[in-house]
């Protein structure tokens, strides 16, 4: 695979480069707020910038007409409208989180929220490190939507911490916690590497990581 990373001097753009080079994988294009550069057209394109820069991701992808997997956080409904219309030509895999860790909670909590009513108290805290602009996370606010009601969410910027998520459920004679801590990038990066791979053979289209990971198993 020939592939892309938009982001690239970023923390999860040097990991995924990482990982790709360990898988055989060449790195033919990049680009950051340092530049662009370019070796040879990619087969696919990995975005994990700011969303300050996502105008730039459409307007490369819309010029190259390759497949995108982006997991850039901060998107708004208006940037998911633009996704959609890249889709229509080539496939894009988004997500807010490509962790299998993640990806089985969201299951727990969907299975959870058929079980407690409205006398329940639901409320969700994350962590991540203190370079992390974005608050509450994108992963927090993918775990609120699967639920039926609005909750309170806390967020915390701490150290060097790679992502802290959990969902508390409570009644007034009860407590179930779900949490899913991630120690290191690689608990993405797989993901992405998945991704990426799949992508490939998908037809035009926008699909979601969870999409990919019920086919893989």
């Amino acid at each position: 695979m020939k592939y892309g990373i938009i982001g690239y001097s970023g923390r999860m753009g040097q990991a995924i480069e990482e990982l790709f080079s360990e898988a055989g994988y060449e790195l033919v294009y990049q680009k950051d707020e340092n530049g662009e550069k370019e070796i040879e057209k990619p087969e696919v394109i990995i975005d994990f910038s700011l969303k300050e820069a996502f105008s730039d991701t459409v307007r490369v992808i819309e010029e190259k007409e390759v497949p995108l997997v982006i997991g850039t956080t901060g998107l708004d409904e208006e940037d998911f409208t633009k996704l959609d219309q890249l889709a229509e030509k080539a496939p894009v895999i988004q997500s807010f989180n490509f962790s299998i860790g993640i990806n089985i909670l969201s299951e727990l909590i969907k299975k959870v929220n058929q079980y407690v009513d409205q006398d329940w108290d639901i409320e969700i805290s994350e962590t991540h490190h203190r370079f992390k602009k974005d608050k509450p996370s994108g992963t927090a606010i993918m775990l609120g939507d699967l639920l039926d009601r609005e909750v309170e969410m806390h967020s915390k910027r701490l150290g060097s911490e790679f992502g802290e998520h959990e969902v508390d459920f409570a009644s007034t004679g009860e407590v179930l916690t779900l949490k899913h801590r991630a120690y290191s990038r690689e608990a993405f990066t797989r993901g992405v590497l998945m991704s990426a791979e799949a992508i490939l053979e998908l037809e035009p289209g926008f699909y979601t990581f969870s999409q990919i990971l019920s086919d893989q198993t």
